[in-house]
């Protein structure tokens, strides 16, 4: 059952990694990949909010592993990043590894703080 809970939240969760990915890329112009890193801090975010709430496992099947798992996406900010170096944007790639790890980090700590906040 815990395998259809995945499926489950990924078959929401990669639709909308492209539909949030396509939406960003079309009204920020430039060499940085801010959908890639806007879904892939979200989803840190989701991921730090649901261990917080300590659900159970069915919800953290869907959510947690399903959903947050297609959501996010490290292949293609590995692949992002690399085509950033291979274009010679050093600069640009030094910024989206770095600044992807720091707004993981830091997104993935604020959902698991808001989760606790919150009173239940």
């Amino acid at each position: 059952m815990t395998v259809l809970w995945v499926a489950i939240g990924a078959a929401v969760g990669a639709p909308l990694r492209y539909l949030v990915d396509r939406a960003v890329r079309g009204r920020l112009r430039g060499g940085f990949p801010w959908g890639t890193f806007t879904v892939n801090v979200v989803a840190s975010f989701v991921l730090g909010l649901v261990t917080a709430l300590a659900v159970d496992p069915a919800q953290a099947a869907v959510l947690g592993v399903g959903f947050c798992g297609a959501l996010s996406t490290y292949s293609t900010f590995g692949y992002e990043t690399f085509a950033l170096l291979e274009g010679r944007a050093v600069g640009t790639a030094v910024a989206n590894l770095v600044g992807s790890v720091v707004a993981g980090l830091s997104a993935v700590t604020a959902g698991y703080l808001v989760g606790l906040a919150l009173p239940w």
